[in-house]
């Protein structure tokens, strides 16, 4: 099994060929096109570990974008008793979901 801990968007995320997640926004990444994630922390293939101080040299996952979307709605509201203020806020977070295709 070839397995690899990548960080993306301020996260890291373990992958492996075939894995299908949803990452933080990446901008310029188009439906069907193939994207890198050069900054590998670590890394196993053939029963060999590889981990990265702070990065594994020469590393990369290649991914394919699958299309981009938006998550759950989240409310934010803001009250303080005894002073009439109330804030309601949304949001819903941009990701771009993508498929692990290679670790090289």
């Amino acid at each position: 099994m070839t397995f690899a801990v990548i960080k993306t968007g301020g996260k890291q995320y373990l992958v492996s060929p075939g894995d299908k997640l949803e990452v933080e926004l990446l901008d310029g990444a188009v439906a069907g096109k193939e994207v890198s994630f050069p900054e590998v922390l670590l890394s196993e293939k053939d029963g060999k570990l590889q981990i990265g101080a702070p990065l594994v040299k020469g590393a990369e996952v290649k991914a394919k974008v699958l299309g981009q979307t938006k998550g759950e709605k989240l409310i934010i509201f803001k009250y303080k008793p005894k002073k009439r203020y109330r804030r309601k806020i949304g949001h819903r977070q941009k990701f771009t979901e993508v498929e692990i295709t290679s670790i090289n």
